[in-house]
C-alpha cells in the first residue's frame, strides 16, 4: 500500500511539474497572471519564466522516471527534491528579509513547500526500499 501511495505521489508530482513547465514555456504571460502571488515578485520577464519552465520540465520528468524505474528512484526523486527545496528556502528567505510578508508562505505552500515535503518523503522511502531490497 505504501509503495502504491509513493508511486501515485511521484506520478502526481511528475505530471504537475510537466504541466507547470509546459504552461510556463507555451504561455509565459498567461502563467504570470494566472499564478497567485507571481505578480508581486517583480515585473513580467518572459525569458526568466521560460528558463524556470525548463527546470520544471526536468523536475516533472525526473519524478516520472523514478516512478517507472525503481533502480533510479533515489537519484530521480532526490535531485528534483533538492532543487525544489532550494526554491522553497528562497521563498522563506524572502519573508525573512522583508521582501514578502509571512502570508506569502501560506499562499505558496501548495505549490512551493508541499512538493518539497512530498519529494523528501519519496526519496526517504526510495532509500529505505533500496536498502531493504539489497538486504533480501
Amino acid at each position: 500500500m505504501l509503495k502504491l501511495l509513493c508511486l501515485i505521489t511521484a506520478v502526481t508530482l511528475g505530471v504537475g511539474g510537466l504541466a507547470n513547465g509546459a504552461f510556463m514555456l507555451v504561455a509565459p504571460a498567461d502563467w504570470y497572471f494566472a499564478v497567485p502571488g507571481v505578480m508581486t515578485t517583480g515585473p513580467f520577464n518572459q525569458h526568466f519564466i521560460r528558463d524556470i519552465g525548463i527546470i520544471f520540465l526536468f523536475v516533472g520528468a525526473a519524478f516520472l522516471i523514478g516512478a517507472a524505474r525503481p533502480d533510479n528512484r533515489v537519484l530521480s526523486w532526490g535531485a528534483p527534491t533538492l532543487w525544489l527545496g532550494c526554491h522553497a528556502l528562497f521563498h522563506f528567505w524572502e519573508v525573512a528579509v522583508g521582501i514578502c510578508g509571512p502570508s506569502a508562505l501560506a499562499r505558496d505552500f501548495p505549490a512551493v513547500t508541499l512538493p518539497v515535503i512530498l519529494g523528501t518523503a519519496l526519496t526517504w522511502w526510495a532509500v529505505h526500499d533500496r536498502r531493504a531490497a539489497r538486504a533480501a
